[in-house]
C-alpha cells in the first residue's frame, strides 16, 4: 500500500478525498479536498472513480483510509493514502 505524509501531497498530484462521513468533513476537513464517505466511495466506486486517474485518501484516524486503499487497490485503482500529522 502506497501513502504519503499530507506534507508530501500536492493538488497537481491528483484529488484529495475525504472518507469521514459529511457531519465530520464538515466540521474540519482539508482546503480542496472532497468529500465521498466510506462506504459510498466503496460502494459506488465505478461511477465515481476512474482506473486512469490516481486518488489521494484521507480520513482523520488513517483507519478508514487505509482499508478504501487496501479494498481499491485490489481492484485496479491508483489510490494513495495521504497520512495527516498528529
Amino acid at each position: 500500500m502506497k501513502s504519503i505524509n499530507i506534507n508530501e501531497y500536492n493538488p497537481k498530484l491528483g484529488k484529495l478525498i475525504d472518507v469521514e462521513s459529511k457531519e465530520i468533513y464538515n466540521q474540519h476537513h482539508i482546503d480542496g479536498a472532497i468529500n465521498i464517505p466510506y462506504e459510498v466511495l466503496l460502494y459506488n466506486r465505478e461511477r465515481l472513480l476512474n482506473k486512469d486517474e490516481t486518488y489521494y485518501i484521507y480520513c482523520q484516524g488513517g483507519h478508514k483510509s487505509k482499508r478504501a486503499v487496501n479494498v481499491l487497490d485490489l481492484y485496479g485503482y491508483n489510490v494513495i493514502q495521504v497520512i495527516l500529522n498528529k
